[in-house]
């Protein structure tokens, strides 16, 4: 079995009703749902929710509730508990779990070919612990990172030698390579990630050690209303309409 988890909380201080707020005519959370919805891969679908409203959107996509403790519901709850929480559910109703599609409500740069894609990547190549998305941010590289010290003043977040040598540094943005971030659209997991967490590594530990990078580009999870603009580019840009979705005709 292949089943698709995706997140989402009551709470959210950052941007308050981000899960629900309505994006291109739909509730920010639908787009990941209708991802997994259309994937080919995917058996079911399951929402890890305290929210009634989470829910009901939902059940109106065909998806499966599991009702999240109110632990695992607090502003200081990490995903990967959740996330845990969720497969233990799904395996306890006695499935065979092969592979977890792990999404968020916030998180809609998402597509069904990009699960299809991660699946099929994980099945041909059995010493991969996971796939997931990624989105190259050149201009966001540790190199350009500042903290505010106890002066009041800039210093580097990261010290440059982290980088080699300082003397080999400049302003361009792409002179250290690329920079990927896990942009959290999706992330295709073997079930022994979520089963030793603790071996996985820093900061999405439910990734894995062995990684496989699903390449696309303007991928975020949204955070901030002033991020909502460049969603709805993403998604326009990918076929998405106030009336029509890329995969209708599948």
């Amino acid at each position: 079995m292949i089943a698709a988890l995706l997140l989402g909380r009551e709470g959210s201080q950052g941007f308050p009703g981000k899960n629900l707020y309505p994006v291109m005519g739909r509730p920010l959370m639908e787009y990941p749902l209708l991802a997994a919805k259309y994937a080919k891969t995917v058996n079911a679908t399951y929402v890890s929710t305290d929210s009634p409203k989470i829910k009901e959107i939902g059940r109106k996509n065909g998806a499966r509730i599991i009702d999240r403790p109110p632990e695992l519901c607090t502003p200081q709850a990490l995903g990967e508990d959740a996330f845990a929480h969720g497969y233990r559910y799904i395996k306890d109703e006695g499935n065979d779990v092969e592979f977890m599609v792990l999404l968020f409500c916030n998180a809609v740069t998402v597509l069904s070919e990009t699960i299809d894609e991660g699946i099929k990547v994980l099945r041909e190549n059995p010493e991969l612990d996971s796939a997931v998305t990624v989105s190259r941010y050149n201009m966001w590289s540790p190199l350009r990172a500042r903290k505010i010290g106890d002066d009041g003043c800039l210093h580097p977040f990261v010290p440059f030698e982290t980088f080699g040598d300082p003397r080999t540094l400049n302003c361009d943005r792409d002179s250290q390579g690329d920079v990927w971030f896990a942009d959290m659209g999706v992330s295709i997991v073997r079930p022994h990630c979520l089963e030793h967490m603790e071996d996985g590594l820093l900061p999405q530990k439910w990734m894995g050690q062995k990684i496989h990078p699903l390449k696309q580009w303007g991928g975020l999870d949204v955070d901030y209303e002033w991020q909502v603009p460049s969603v709805e580019f993403w998604l326009m840009k990918h076929g998405f309409t106030n009336d029509k979705i890329p995969y209708e005709d599948m």
